[in-house]
């Protein structure tokens, strides 16, 4: 007896955007959360909203503690359905980690096409984000679902943190040394694979570092000398850089050459294969005017929009030992890329 044919269904193919890069561009989500005339309602326990444009939300329990609260889902950055799942999921993770917190439980956010994805392909989907939990160590406690014309995955995911040690991207001095814990090119090598240009040897450059949970901020954020914290997404590095200048009343000057890549080759590759997400552009439109001069090929990878990137951290320049000291207990090798400086005439120098 002849055996079925399985059908292998390319997720990308059913979306017009990619993890991050599904982001609205800051200009326009500026104008979506402008507030209304109407009188606002005060909530002293608010510690965190929407005016800090951080990383999650956060409210104070009232007994030195507070609950963080964040939200994020896009469509399809990779093919295969578990890996959808699990960057995803780690992505939304990542939010509460870049306010140093612990994260505590997940609820899932699916939207799928029923007429054009079979639903055994999203029980893959919550398999992989079920792995992801796992490794963070929280349950993935239930969730809400919609037929919807696209494939649509994320979480809602909630933490705890002690409010002396919440980390927020704003307060950030000049002096400070930043640090990024990712490498840049999410977005190139995934727009790489969206065309179908992806070479056999790069496939797992970008996956790989989407699945790594930034674990790390929750230790991050037990350490004073840390000023400032977030992570990279969807609006690349200048981007997020930007916003914690302007949250910190700073600027920044960048070593490009200290940036790291996923794989310098590669990036350099995809870019002359004009692999550029349109999210590129759209965040240099919104935030161009506040950074110094600088070249296209820095252009398109510090505004590369990444997906599940680094946390960008700003550290006090007299605990450099000791961060340093840190980052080899939890294995890790950074290089500064930069330093906050006095606020000048743009917020991000490249140098």
């Amino acid at each position: 007896m002849q055996e079925k044919e399985t059908k292998t269904y390319k997720l990308t193919q059913y979306s017009h955007g990619a993890g991050c890069g599904c982001k609205i561009a800051p200009s326009v989500l500026d104008k979506i959360l402008q507030k209304d005339d109407l009188e606002s309602v005060g909530f002293p326990g608010l510690l965190v909203g929407n005016q800090e444009r951080d990383d999650a939300a956060v409210f104070d329990l009232g007994d030195g503690t507070a609950v963080v609260s964040t939200t994020d889902f896009f469509m399809p950055i990779v093919d295969d359905a578990r890996d959808f799942g699990r960057i995803a999921s780690v992505n939304a993770i990542s939010d509460i980690y870049a306010m140093g917190a612990k994260p505590l439980v997940a609820i899932a956010i699916l939207g799928w096409p029923i007429k054009d994805l079979p639903p055994e392909l999203a029980n893959e989907v919550m398999n992989g984000a079920r792995s992801a939990c796992r490794d963070a160590g929280i349950p993935l406690a239930g969730g809400h679902s919609i037929d919807s014309p696209e494939p649509i995955f994320g979480l809602a995911v909630t933490g705890q943190v002690k409010i002396n040690q919440l980390k927020k991207n704003g307060g950030a001095k000049p002096g400070a040394h930043l640090f990024l814990t990712k490498g840049l090119g999410v977005g190139i090598l995934s727009t790489s694979e969206k065309q179908g240009k992806l070479r056999e040897q790069d496939k797992l450059l970008a996956r790989n570092s989407m699945v790594e949970l930034n674990k790390v901020g929750q230790i991050f954020g037990q350490q004073d000398y840390i000023q400032a914290m977030t992570d990279v997404t969807g609006f690349g590095l200048l981007g997020h850089l930007s916003e914690m200048c302007e949250a910190s009343d700073a600027s920044a000057l960048i070593h490009f050459e200290r940036v790291p890549l996923l794989d310098e080759e590669a990036i350099d590759y995809y870019l002359n294969e004009n692999c550029i997400p349109g999210g590129t552009n759209r965040n240099w439109d919104s935030y161009g005017h506040k950074i110094g001069h600088m070249t296209d090929r820095q252009r398109h990878i510090l505004c590369d929009p990444q997906t599940s990137g680094g946390l960008l951290v700003a550290v006090d320049e007299r605990y450099l030992e000791d961060f340093d000291e840190l980052l080899r207990s939890e294995g890790l090798e950074l290089e500064a890329i930069g330093k906050v400086v006095e606020k000048g005439a743009h917020l991000v120098e490249v140098a």
